[in-house]
């Protein structure tokens, strides 16, 4: 049960970063997993580089989770959009 909530929690982090960071949707399956490394990056980037807690529970989750997809989504714009053009 733990790995649904997890996949859950990763497509609705990864949705709300796609729609925070416009142009950054990538499907789906691209927003679960979007979502879940955004989790990794939120947590160490607010936990231990600033600092910051988001409280705990699946709304902290999805905020933190967000937060990281946001600067996942940046740097993979970043890297691809320089190729795009």
């Amino acid at each position: 049960m733990e790995i649904v909530w997890t996949l859950i929690i990763g497509a609705v982090a990864g949705w709300l970063g796609s729609q925070i960071f416009r142009g950054g949707s990538l499907g789906l399956i691209g927003n679960i997993i979007v979502g879940i490394l955004g989790s990794f990056v939120g947590y160490w980037l607010l936990g231990s580089v600033l600092n910051v807690s988001l409280g705990g529970g699946i709304i902290g989750s999805i905020l933190t989770g967000a937060i990281g997809a946001i600067v996942i989504l940046a740097i993979l714009n970043l890297i691809f959009k320089s190729t795009r053009t």
